[in-house]
C-alpha cells in the first residue's frame, strides 16, 4: 500500500521539508515538499537519501552489551538499562560524580528529544566533566555573543533575502547549506542576491563552490581571518567610514584604539591579501545600502576563533548593518521565552589536567583524552557518549581511540557500531528519523525566517521499541538515582509542572494567578514529550498563552498544518535580546580585546614556506554520519589530500600518488589530488573519515575508509578564550611515499 507523509529533514541545518513515499511502510522515494512554507520544494542529495539512512542494514535495532571476552550480545531493553544503572552507579559510588563524563555530538541539534533532555540529564549527573561538539565547532561564536550581548545563544543572522552585499568568510554554504544559520535553498538565495544586483564576496583559502558563484574570491592565508577583519575595521575608522551606533552601545571610541596597530598595510603580508584589497573590502561594505558579514567553521576552528567571531559582529555594527533588515538580525524561535538576565562569564571551574577553563557549562573536548588517561584523583572513569563519534571528531582522535578502553564503563546512545561505540560497555540505539516526531528546538532560533513546523512520526515504532525520548528519560532517571524501571513519562510531567508553576507565578506574567493544573489539562499531544512541547509553544514568543493570545501557536495547530506556518521575516529586536550587566551591546569586552596582543605577536611570527592544513566541506557528506550510505559515496565525495598544483610540482607528486601528512598529533598516508583551487602553501582534507577499524560495523564505509584528519591535529592547541580545537591553519609536513615503502591509510600517533 502506498502513502505519502511530510517531514522536516534532520540531516543538516537547512531543515528542508520533505515529501516521503512509503510502500508497505518502506521508504521508496524522498522529494522536496513544494508546499513547505520554508523550503518550498528545495532538496539536496543528503535529504534525498534519508530513506537510505532509514533502511541501512547496519543500523542497530536492539541494545548491545559487552561480553567479558570483548564481544557484544544483543539484549532486551530492560536488561540494557539495568546494565547502564549498575555501571554508572558503581563508578559514582566509588569515585564520585565528576568521575562520569558526558559528551554530546552534533546530531543533538537535529532532533526533538535530545535537546529537551540533555540539560536536565547534565544537571542530574552532577558532573563538571561535560563536553560536546560545540568546542570542536561553534563555541567561539557563543563566547563572542555572550560577552557582547550577554547571551551565548544570541547569534546574528545575515538577512540574505534583503541584503545588497554579502561577505562570507571561512564558510562554504553551497555545500554545507549553512551553519549557525538555518537557510533552506541557500544556493538559490545566493543566486537571487546576485540576480537583483547584489554583490557576493567570499574569503577562503580554497576556491569553493560558493566562491565559484561569487563576484570576488579572496584567498586568505588560513587562520588569519582576524587580521583581515582588523584591517577592515582599521580602514573604516581611518577613512571616516565607521558609523557610531549611538545609544545602546558601549566602546565605540575605545574600538578605534584597539585596532590602531592593525592597518591594512601592517596585516597584508601575514594574511596574504594585498592592503588595497583589504581597504576596498571595507569601502564596499560601508558604501552598500545594506550589507551582511558572515563567518563560520573556517573562522571558528582556528587559533583566534573568538577574536574572529567578535570581529565579524564588530564589522556589521560599525558599518550600520546590525539589527536591521538587509543586514544581520537576531534569530527568533517561536517557542522561545526570554532567558533570565544572568551575566555571562567563563572559568567557573577548570579541567583537572591542563587547567582549561569552563565555557558555557562545558570543558574543551580537546582535553577529554587527558582526563581519561592521566592517572590521579578526579580521573574520568566512565563516559556517557550521546550521538557522537569522538574518535573521528576530536583532535588527536587516535589517542582517544587508545584511551576509551581504559574506562571502567562507557554507554553510547547511537544507531551504529562505529569507530567510537565499538569501545562501549552498552550501546542504546535510538529509532530512525521515520519513527520519531520532529520539531527544531535549536535550529528554529537560527532560522533566516520565522516559522514553525512539526512532523509527526512517519511510521509507528515497532512493538517494544522505546522512543528516543524514552531512552533519554530513563537515563535521566538513572542519573537521578532512581530505578531505570521507573516511569519515563514522569520526567516530562515533572518538567511541565515546573514550567507552568513558573509561568503562573511571575509578577509580570499574563498567566499570573491561573492554576497550573488547569493549564496542564489543556495541553495536547500523543505522549508526555509532545505535551511538553505544547507547553513550550504556548508559552513562547508566538504562542497562544493558553487562550490569552487566540491567534498564537500550539501543537494542535501545527499538526493541522503539516507544511508549517510562516510567521514572517526576522525583525530588529536588540532591546529584547541584549542582557549584559550594563544593558548595552559591549563592543570591546575586555575578555576578548585582551587577546589582541597575542594576535599581534603571532602575526609577526608567521613563517612563510610551511604547509598548513585546512578541512573542507563535501556536498554529500555529513561529518562521519553519511559515509555508510552508498548513494552519498563516490564522485567528489572522497577522501584525498588536495594540494595546489605548484606545491605538488615542488614535491614531485601527481594525482593518485600517496603522500604522508605529518603534524604534531600524528600522521596519515593518503592519495593526493593536485588542484588549482587552493592557494599555494595550503593542503586540505575532508572531515569525518577514517573508517574500517576492527570491531566496527559499517560495511559500506569500510570499503572507502579514508583517513582521519584529526590524527594529525594537535589537541594541545586551542583557542584560549573558548577552548575550541584548532582544525584550520594547522602546520604539517607532506612527503611522497616512495615506491616499495610500506604505508597505511589509517592515522597513527607520532612516537615523539
Amino acid at each position: 500500500m502506498d502513502r505519502t507523509a511530510m517531514r522536516v529533514c534532520p540531516l543538516c541545518e537547512a531543515t528542508c521539508g520533505l515529501s516521503i513515499t512509503l510502500v508497505d511502510e518502506v521508504v521508496t522515494r524522498v522529494r522536496g515538499n513544494p508546499d513547505d512554507v520554508f523550503s518550498k520544494g528545495y532538496l539536496c542529495p543528503k535529504g534525498a537519501s534519508l530513506g537510505r539512512f532509514d533502511g541501512d542494514p547496519d543500523r542497530l535495532s536492539a541494545p548491545l552489551v559487552r561480553r567479558p571476552d570483548g564481544g557484544f550480545d544483543e539484549v532486551g531493553w530492560a536488561e540494557a538499562f539495568e546494565a547502564v544503572e549498575r555501571g554508572l552507579r558503581a563508578v559514582t559510588e566509588r569515585h564520585g560524580r565528576d568521575a562520569v563524563a558526558v559528551y554530546m555530538g552534533n546530531p543533538v541539534i537535529h532532533t526533538l528529544a535530545l535537546p529537551l533532555y540533555l540539560l536536565v540529564l547534565r544537571e542530574r549527573l552532577g558532573t563538571r566533566n561535560v563536553y560536546s561538539s560545540t568546542t570542536l565547532d561553534t563555541m567561539p561564536k557563543s563566547v563572542a555573543c555572550g560577552l557582547m550581548y550577554g547571551d551565548p545563544l544570541a547569534f546574528t543572522l545575515p538577512d540574505i533575502d534583503r541584503t545588497d552585499h554579502m561577505l562570507i568568510l571561512g564558510a562554504n554554504p553551497m555545500e554545507s547549506n549553512g551553519s549557525l544559520w538555518t537557510v533552506a535553498d541557500l544556493p538559490g538565495r545566493l543566486k537571487a542576491l546576485r540576480a537583483r544586483g547584489g554583490r557576493l564576496v567570499v574569503v577562503d583559502p580554497r576556491r569553493t563552490r560558493t566562491a565559484d558563484l561569487a563576484d570576488e574570491h579572496v584567498p586568505v592565508r588560513p587562520g588569519t581571518d582576524a587580521l583581515l577583519l582588523l584591517g577592515i575595521v582599521h580602514t573604516l575608522f581611518d577613512e571616516d567610514l565607521a558609523t557610531d551606533p549611538g545609544a545602546g552601545f558601549a566602546g565605540f571610541a575605545e574600538l578605534s584604539g584597539h585596532v590602531k596597530a592593525f592597518a591594512a598595510e601592517e596585516v597584508a603580508e601575514a594574511c596574504g591579501v594585498p592592503a588595497e584589497t583589504i581597504r576596498r573590502l571595507a569601502r564596499d561594505l560601508a558604501a552598500a545600502p545594506t550589507a551582511a558579514v558572515y563567518g563560520r567553521l573556517g573562522t571558528c576552528t582556528t587559533e583566534f576563533g573568538t577574536l574572529t567571531s567578535w570581529l565579524v559582529d564588530v564589522v556589521n555594527i560599525v558599518t550600520g548593518n546590525f539589527d536591521r533588515p538587509g543586514g544581520v538580525l537576531f534569530g527568533e524561535a517561536p517557542h522561545a521565552t526570554r532567558r533570565p538576565a544572568e551575566p555571562f562569564r567563563t572559568g567557573r571551574w577548570h579541567s583537572r589536567v591542563r587547567g582549561l577553563p569552563e565555557v558555557n557549562g562545558e570543558l574543551p573536548t580537546a582535553t577529554l583524552a587527558d582526563e581519561i588517561d592521566t592517572p590521579g584523583e578526579g580521573r574520568v572513569r566512565a563516559l556517557l557518549c550521546i550521538a557522537g563519534n569522538l574518535v573521528l571528531a576530536a583532535p588527536q582522535g587516535e589517542r582517544l581511540d587508545r584511551a576509551l578502553p581504559e574506562l571502567d564503563f562507557m554507554v553510547c546512545v547511537d544507531p551504529y557500531l562505529n569507530e567510537t561505540t565499538r569501545h562501549a560497555s552498552v550501546i542504546l540505539p535510538p529509532p530512525s528519523a521515520m519513527e520519531s516526531p520532529h520539531y527544531d528546538v535549536v535550529l528554529a532560533g537560527r532560522s533566516v525566517r520565522r516559522n514553525a513546523r512539526f512532523s509527526s512520526p512517519v511510521r509507528a515504532l515497532p512493538p517494544g521499541r522505546p522512543s528516543e525520548a524514552e531512552i533519554l528519560a530513563r537515563l535521566v532517571l538513572i542519573a537521578s538515582g532512581k530505578s531505570a524501571a521507573g516511569d519515563p513519562q514522569s520526567v516530562d510531567e515533572a518538567l511541565i509542572d515546573l514550567t507552568l508553576r513558573a509561568a503562573t507565578g511571575r509578577p509580570d506574567s499574563p498567566l499570573r494567578g491561573r492554576e497550573p493544573a488547569e493549564l496542564k489539562a489543556r495541553l495536547t499531544g500523543d505522549n508526555a514529550l509532545e505535551r511538553r512541547l505544547d507547553s513550550m509553544l504556548r508559552l513562547g514568543a508566538a504562542g497562544d498563552l493558553f487562550g490569552v493570545r487566540p491567534d498564537g501557536l500550539n501543537l494542535a495547530l501545527l499538526k493541522e498544518n503539516p507544511n508549517g506556518i510562516d510567521l514572517g521575516p526576522l525583525r530588529p529586536r536588540r532591546r529584547e535580546v541584549v542582557m549584559t550587566a550594563s544593558g548595552l551591546v559591549e563592543l570591546c569586552p575586555a575578555g576578548i580585546t585582551g587577546d589582541l596582543h597575542r594576535l599581534d605577536g603571532r602575526m609577526r611570527d608567521l613563517r612563510s614556506g610551511e604547509l598548513v592544513l585546512i578541512s573542507r566541506r563535501q556536498l554529500k557528506s555529513v561529518n562521519s554520519w553519511s559515509h555508510n550510505i552508498p548513494t552519498l559515496s563516490g564522485g567528489t565525495n572522497r577522501c584525498t589530500l588536495e594540494i595546489s598544483t605548484r606545491d605538488a610540482e615542488r614535491l614531485g607528486v601527481t594525482a593518485g600518488e600517496r603522500v604522508r601528512v605529518r603534524g604534531r598529533g600524528g600522521e596519515v598516508v593518503v592519495p593526493v589530488e593536485p588542484t588549482d583551487r587552493l592557494r599555494e602553501g595550503v593542503v586540505s582534507l575532508p572531515y569525518g573519515w577514517g573508517h574500517g577499524r576492527e570491531g566496527s560495523r559499517l560495511s559500506h564505509a569500510a570499503t572507502q575508509p579514508g583517513v582521519s584528519m584529526n590524527a594529525v591535529t594537535d589537541s594541545t592547541l586551542v583557542d584560549p578564550l573558548s577552548g575550541t580545537a584548532v582544525f584550520n591553519g594547522v602546520p604539517v609536513r607532506v612527503e611522497k611515499v616512495t615506491e616499495g615503502e610500506r604505508g597505511t591509510e589509517s592515522g597513527k600517533a607520532d612516537s615523539e
